[in-house]
């Protein structure tokens, strides 16, 4: 039992990192954007840097017969890169460009909702009342964290919110994925795999090369550095903490430290003002974090104590397998 603990509480740490990781996407397209960068341009060097670095990496590491994997990792990792950062890109740029970067925030978090739904289909996930009120604050705790309590109506448009709802549960298959591709997968080729088709869906989709744009010295570095900290540093933890937690609905809740952090750069690097709103926001997205971890220990208590009684009895392995 302690050791289900322990990994559960370093895949938390890990999914904790990767969602403060990319929390700093704000601030690279937001530097790129002012060196002269367009949309397509940037969400292009994201990923075909990413594939480029991992590639790198993972033949140094584990050597060209790593990429040898079974067709299972392989569709897997061609969902993640297709869906979950190709069509992802496209459907938000699409929803900022309706209804501004703000809502499209908030819609975006909508996304452990839809893990959580999602996870009870794919892998029968109970859907306790802790958990639930741990999703309902979470998701509070963004908008506050987000827009502070402001909302421009008026820019609304009903092709805008279905683009932003779209992103977010695009978004939310991500924890889907990569739990399907397997615990024993390895999380270097998996990403290596899935930035090479996001990069080769964004090529075609987006036609990056017919933007007309001058690819500068500063632009190129800051999306190597865009496609190296957030993206594939920061989708390493990720994937790494994915494989060992159990319940696929607590991923978003936990990665949602990208909104805090990325609130906090804001005000560091942007000299963004922030409103008693936007600390209340960070201060709930905190305590649903909390609350989900306190679920998981009550629930590990509940199987502790089922356990220690059975072992009164005579042992009904069908039965108590499938409690653990």
């Amino acid at each position: 039992m302690r050791q289900k603990n322990t990994t559960f509480e370093r895949g938390a740490v890990l999914i904790l990192i990767a969602g403060c990781l990319w929390g700093s996407i704000g601030l690279f397209i937001r530097l790129m954007s002012d060196a002269g960068a367009s949309a397509a341009t940037i969400s292009f060097l994201r990923m075909a840097f990413a594939f480029v670095i991992l590639l790198v990496v993972t033949v140094i590491r584990s050597g060209i017969s790593a990429f040898r994997v079974s067709k299972r990792v392989l569709f897997f990792s061609a969902m993640l890169g297709l869906v979950c950062h190709g069509v992802y890109n496209v459907f938000y740029s699409w929803a900022v460009v309706r209804i501004g970067v703000t809502v499209s925030a908030v819609l975006l978090n909508v996304a452990p909702v839809f893990t959580a739904i999602l996870s009870a289909i794919f892998f029968h996930e109970r859907v306790t009342s802790r958990k639930c009120m741990a999703l309902f604050i979470n998701v509070l705790g963004c908008v506050l964290a987000a827009t502070g309590g402001q909302f421009t109506a008026a820019s609304l448009s009903i092709s805008g919110i279905l683009f932003g709802v779209a992103s977010g549960l695009c978004y939310a298959l991500t924890a889907i994925f990569g739990k399907l591709a397997g615990e024993d997968s390895d999380p270097f080729v998996v990403s290596t795999y899935s930035y090479l088709f996001a990069a080769l869906f964004l090529a075609v989709f987006l036609r990056p090369w017919e933007t007309p744009i001058t690819l500068t010295l500063p632009i190129v570095w800051l999306g190597f550095l865009y496609a190296l900290i957030p993206t594939a540093i920061g989708y390493l933890f990720y994937y790494q903490g994915v494989q060992q937690i159990r319940e696929s609905s607590k991923v978003p809740v936990i990665a949602s430290m990208e909104t805090v952090t990325a609130a906090i750069l804001g005000v560091l690097v942007l000299g963004e003002k922030l409103t008693a709103l936007h600390y209340l926001g960070i201060a709930v997205v905190m305590a649903s974090i909390v609350l989900m971890q306190r679920n998981k220990s009550a629930s590990d208590a509940t199987i502790k104590d089922a356990d220690a009684i059975s072992t009164d009895c005579v042992r009904a392995p069908t039965k108590t397998d499938a409690n653990l």
